[in-house]
């Protein structure tokens, strides 16, 4: 169960620099698609995310990471939308995570790190599911306005 214990930050724990996106698509009947991944795991569904790779940028991260999780790789960036900082899965760091917003026209995508999460769904931005970390959820329906200005295909 994630409680606000999960977004309280402990004396002296480690610091670990993520990025990710928030990846979003026009549907057949004009409405607005969020990607989420479900990781092997967890029934729950999160935003495709993940640590920072030596030589990195936050950007070239975020892409990365949504091609090893999503398997999406045709991306437009639109602007940031946010930074997320919780506790790690296991606890044992602290999570400060950069949130873009990217817009696509690819359908189907096969994630490519295919040890830790096995698949990518379409949810409708104004019916997301149940997210295993609250804060992820909140993210885009805090930002669904922005995020429809934005996407124009």
């Amino acid at each position: 169960m994630i409680d606000d214990s999960w977004y309280q930050r402990p004396i002296g724990i480690r610091e670990r620099i993520s990025a990710g996106g928030v990846v979003v698509r026009r549907a057949d009947d004009g409405s607005l698609l969020v990607a989420l991944v479900q990781e092997r795991h967890v029934p729950l569904f999160v935003l495709p995310k993940g640590g920072v790779e030596a030589g990195e940028s936050l950007e070239q991260a975020a892409r990365r990471e949504i091609e090893e999780e999503a398997g999406l790789t045709d991306l437009t960036l639109l602007n940031k939308l946010g930074q997320l900082e919780r506790l790690s899965y296991d606890r044992k760091q602290w999570l400060t995570t950069h949130v873009f917003l990217f817009r696509t026209a690819q359908i189907e995508g096969i994630p490519t790190d295919t040890k830790h999460h096995f698949g990518m769904w379409w949810h409708p931005i104004d019916s997301l599911p149940v997210m295993l970390w609250p804060d992820q959820k909140a993210l885009i329906v805090n930002n669904r306005e922005l995020i429809r200005s934005l996407i124009v295909l």
